[in-house]
């Protein structure tokens, strides 16, 4: 019972601690995030890989109607060799991604954010061609979702640096 009660006591003065240092949910009233929820629209997809990334940052932060932000994206790609058989067969594969942000004010294309983030993701060749495939694509699926989600992270917690709506 006493362990009880001292636990209650030390997590409310935790909370009321975390409250008075000026925490803010991102999402919440007065929160960063809200400033681009619907507000940004990203350039047209050119590979597989764009639509999927689009895809993703549209899913989180909504398609946008008239988006006073562009969000203009450069992915790249590398692939690496991990594994190998005593043949020299290589059985595992990791893709490193790298996104160059950059958020721009639609009426004027100044650059209001910008940034770079990386990422990996691997797949395996061991199976058939068909699901060496079909593992290369998922790896890239997930390389892509994960850019994405850290490329909206990032403008989250940079969004406090943009001008207000007027």
């Amino acid at each position: 019972m006493w362990l009880s009660r001292r636990q209650f006591l030390l997590s409310s003065l935790s909370f009321a601690g975390l409250s008075a240092c000026g925490f803010t949910p991102v999402y919440g009233p007065g929160g960063t995030g809200n400033r681009l929820l619907g507000k940004v629209a990203v350039d047209a997809p050119e590979s597989p890989g764009d639509y999927i990334f689009n895809r993703r940052f549209e899913e989180r932060m909504g398609r946008p109607g008239a988006a006073p932000y562009t969000l203009s994206v450069s992915k790249s790609v590398d692939q690496q060799s991990l594994g190998s058989t005593t043949t020299g067969n290589t059985t595992r594969y990791r893709l490193l991604g790298r996104a160059r942000y950059a958020l721009r004010d639609t009426g004027t294309g100044a650059i209001l954010l910008d940034g770079k983030t990386d990422a990996f993701s691997g797949y395996s060749t061991t199976g058939s061609t068909v699901a060496t495939l079909a593992a290369e694509r998922d790896a890239t699926e997930r390389l892509m979702i994960l850019l994405a989600d850290q490329v909206i992270d990032k403008l989250i917690l940079q969004a406090y640096d943009l001008p207000d709506e007027a």
